[in-house]
């Protein structure tokens, strides 16, 4: 018995649910999701809540259980509060900035990285070394921080590079003399 599958999924007022066959449809303030359920897992909508069975008692039915009911569950979530995720920008001349519909990012190579920003997702530049991206799909969400911050992952040294915000970097320790 999964400990996260058997868990229903409480949908608040103000979002409405479409289930036809194996599509959900998510609607809310913020937005519209859908999800493709796999077949061996079936959702039912009642009483104000999504409940999520597997289909069979072999091991993928099991394992996908958990896994449709946690994507239903932040489907719910992100069309009622949406998602971000905040990222820092560490070092000398290290600095970014949005121009139109892109992220400029200056990084310390020759060139300026140009990010387009998709249509359903919002990047904010608070300052020159924080960006801040959001949206109502999860994943999307954390795609797109993790793109960012792949251009300069922070270094163990002096820590310069793009982080996320509060992630702890292990410091090393230099060449002794």
């Amino acid at each position: 018995m999964s400990r996260v599958g058997k868990n229903p999924v409480t949908v608040p007022s103000g979002v409405t649910i479409d289930l036809k066959d194996q599509d959900i449809k998510v609607k809310g303030p913020k937005g519209e999701l859908t999800l493709a359920v796999h077949p061996k897992v079936s959702v039912k909508f009642e009483n104000g809540a999504i409940t999520v069975a597997p289909n069979a008692k072999d091991m993928e039915s099991r394992a996908l259980w958990a896994t449709m009911q946690r994507r239903i569950s932040n489907m719910v979530q992100g069309v009622t509060e949406g998602y971000t995720k905040d990222l820092e920008i560490e070092g000398v001349g290290y600095r970014c900035n949005l121009q139109g519909s892109e992220l400029v990012l200056q990084l310390g190579f020759s060139h300026d990285i140009r990010y387009p920003i998709p249509q359903d997702i919002t990047i904010v530049v608070e300052k020159q070394t924080q960006i801040k991206v959001s949206g109502i799909d999860k994943a999307k969400v954390g795609q797109i921080a993790s793109e960012i911050r792949g251009y300069r992952p922070p270094e163990p040294y002096k820590g310069k590079g793009v982080r996320y915000a509060g992630e702890y970097i292990l410091r090393k320790e230099g060449k002794k003399k």
